[in-house]
């Protein structure tokens, strides 16, 4: 129970603005929500499955200190992941089957190699169990994607989404770095190799940060920009007719 409770926990905080969400959003706007449920149920149920046996199996040819150390070194991966964000990139327009296999193989293939599998993978892994991680990140991804629907269709994203990104960034971090603190060898951990690798990893942070920030810049004045150009050929157009 607690390996299905911290399963369930994690993939709900790496779900929260991930692809996949975005994705199940973007189809709850085109198709019925419990078409979009079930799609992605059959999709995460088939995807983790890969995820937790492919963690399982790391574990029989990595020695197990090595796969404790890896797995946390992920979880800090994973929560500058999250505050990076993701979007979609015409996921949701690739496939053209009914409305419940359009969800489940777009979710299915969008799933691949996200955040999301990964950290099943990770938590496979860590714990080293398949039934209670596979139950636990296809629960957590359901109500996250079903909480995403909610929010983001019905409720017009009413909670902030930089404090859902900072929350679940912060839990991944902060659990990369207490798993990096019992797993690393005590001879490594000096307090100016902790005081080190603490400021790399805040100087991390400030880096993604930087990045959205910029990132969001160069769109927000490509927005001007062809809202200025609309404007100045509607003006156009305006004096054409007259």
């Amino acid at each position: 129970m607690t390996i299905f409770i911290a399963s369930f926990v994690f993939v709900v905080l790496a779900e929260m603005g991930d692809k996949t969400q975005l994705l199940a959003m973007a189809f709850a706007t085109r198709f019925p929500a419990k078409t979009v449920l079930a799609g992605v149920l059959v999709a995460t149920l088939l995807n983790h499955l890969l995820a937790v046996v492919l963690g399982n199996w790391l574990t029989n040819i990595v020695p197990f200190v090595g796969i404790q150390i890896a797995a946390s070194a992920s979880f800090i991966f994973f929560g500058l992941w999250t505050l990076r964000g993701d979007k979609l990139e015409g996921e949701d327009k690739k496939y053209a089957f009914s409305p419940f296999w359009t969800v489940a193989v777009a979710f299915f293939f969008a799933e691949m190699g996200d955040k999301t599998q990964l950290a099943t993978v990770a938590l496979a892994a860590k714990y080293h169990s398949i039934i209670p991680i596979w139950m636990g990140t296809t629960a957590g991804m359901m109500v996250a994607d079903a909480f995403g629907i909610i929010v983001g269709v019905v409720l017009g994203k009413k909670i902030p989404e930089r404090f859902v990104k900072w929350f679940a960034a912060t839990i991944f971090i902060l659990f990369g770095v207490a798993g990096l603190y019992d797993s690393l060898p005590k001879s490594l951990l000096t307090p100016p190799a902790m005081a080190g690798g603490l400021l790399f990893i805040v100087l991390l942070i400030g880096l993604v940060v930087r990045m959205n920030h910029h990132r969001k810049s160069q769109w927000n004045k490509i927005v001007r920009k062809v809202s200025h150009g609309e404007h100045k050929h509607h003006k156009w157009n305006h004096k054409e007719v007259e």
